[in-house]
């Protein structure tokens, strides 16, 4: 070749390679999950997982609603790569756990009932019993505030000591006193894949136990950790299911998956017909591994807790969340006091210095305490307290830590038809340090 030519073609070469365009960033899906080899479930040891008594280990079929497959096509929701980060938006309140001067008088604390193993979720029957999910597979019975000896029901769940999964959330129909029926949502072994499932369960009223009825929604993806779990019943009578992301981050503002969302569905296990996503059980999405769920009186508003970053993604950050139809809460792209326009912040965050860990959740009706939401700690190992303004959704008034480290790692809270509130401890997941009591109910009472 000429050496005349050389600086010429040289000159083509980087035209040529300024022109080609840059390689697009795209949210990447990820590959189905293969546990790690040290981590890979195998069969389950006799004294951490509970064989069905009350329920057939194989769910039948002919009754059960088919999987729900989500394909979210209206509204069109923002992608996490789109819009640009918009720090003039208004920053919400941030507040520390740090332990406040109660501003009103704190209720005298007892121990309900004791002797559990790792207490989940509870909920009151209209005849006064109190139904307890204990994570290892067994539904408890406290009558008369006495704990009964034989499980009300006993299911095949998938749990670990130090791990989330297992027998999770509870709730009782509100028309129970006709139909018995009672909806719980656990953590099962499909081979060596970790599921999730919620089922609706019957009580037989002759014999004080309960047994499978149908399977509402099936074959989430699970995992040791992150499959939310809470069961709830809204004002507007449906079923309300908090499903995490099992630490697959892409689930979270996948079109295709029921992970990391809020799902909403009848009683039947039917998607309701104002669902904001067509034949979609999804209410919400962009979220990391909701725990807690609970109803303003009187606005009929919607609050939830969720566990913030933790490891590699950054610490701290819990969110007690305004959960509104059809909204992303932004996991992964936001967290914290992180703002991107089409994705909501939170109304209250633990800052990146303190971690709550947060599960149930309820607010109060009556009482010092009345119009109060509370949720738990397990990490935090503390009781929070906030006042949220009735006339702004997204305004806290007040914000108090009790009881830190008094009692351990607490996991659900619920007012009781009494009117007290019961708080379920959960010092012997693997993670916390059981006392001789342990696990507890403990009940909390302004009365004399």
């Amino acid at each position: 070749m000429s050496r005349s030519l050389l600086p010429a073609l040289f000159s083509l070469i980087v035209l040529l390679g300024c022109a080609m365009p840059p390689t697009p960033t795209i949210l990447a899906r990820q590959a189905p999950q293969t546990l790690p080899t040290s981590t890979r479930p195998t069969e389950p040891s006799p004294t951490l997982v509970a064989k069905p008594t009350a329920a057939p280990a194989s769910l039948p079929t002919a009754t059960a609603a088919p999987p729900a497959t989500v394909r979210l096509t209206a509204p069109t929701q923002p992608t996490a790569t789109t819009a640009p980060a918009n720090p003039a938006a208004p920053v919400p309140p941030t507040v520390t756990s740090a332990p406040a001067t109660p501003s009103t008088p704190t209720p005298t604390v007892t121990t309900w009932v004791s002797g559990l193993a790792v207490p989940w979720g509870i909920a009151f029957a209209p005849d006064g019993r109190a139904l307890i999910t204990e994570r290892p597979g067994r539904i408890r019975v406290v009558e008369q505030g006495q704990l009964r000896a034989e499980p009300w029901a006993t299911l095949d769940v998938y749990e670990r000591t130090g791990s989330e999964a297992g027998l999770l959330g509870i709730d009782v129909d509100p028309q129970f006193a006709t139909n018995r029926y009672v909806y719980v949502a656990y953590s099962y072994l499909s081979g060596v894949s970790i599921r999730n499932r919620l089922v609706r369960m019957r009580d037989d009223p002759a014999t004080g136990r309960g047994s499978l009825d149908r399977v509402l929604l099936d074959d989430l993806d699970g995992a040791g950790n992150h499959d939310g779990g809470r069961v709830k019943f809204g004002p507007d009578g449906m079923l309300y299911w908090t499903v995490g992301d099992t630490f697959r981050d892409d689930l979270a503002q996948a079109p295709d998956s029921n992970n990391g969302k809020l799902l909403r569905i009848t009683r039947d296990g039917t998607v309701p017909p104002d669902n904001p996503f067509p034949g979609s059980p999804v209410w919400s999405l962009g979220h990391r591994n909701p725990q807690g769920l609970a109803w303003q009186p009187g606005t009929g508003r919607l609050y939830a807790t969720e566990h913030g970053p933790s490891g590699g993604q950054g610490y701290g950050q819990d969110e007690v969340n305004f959960i509104e139809k059809g909204k992303n809460y932004g996991w992964p792209t936001i967290r914290g006091e992180q703002r991107r326009e089409g994705l909501e912040a939170p109304i209250v965050q633990s800052t990146a210095a303190v971690t709550w860990a947060p599960g149930g959740a309820a607010f109060v009706s009556s009482g010092p305490w009345a119009g109060s939401f509370l949720f738990t700690g397990l990490r935090g190992q503390a009781l929070y307290r906030l006042t949220i303004d009735s006339a702004n959704p997204r305004t806290v008034i007040s914000f108090e830590t009790l009881y830190g480290s008094v009692y351990g790692r607490l996991r659900d809270v619920i007012e009781g038809p009494d009117g007290a509130l019961y708080v379920l401890t959960s010092n012997r997941d693997g993670r916390g340090s059981p006392r001789p009591e342990d696990d507890r109910v403990l009940r909390l009472n302004f009365a004399p």
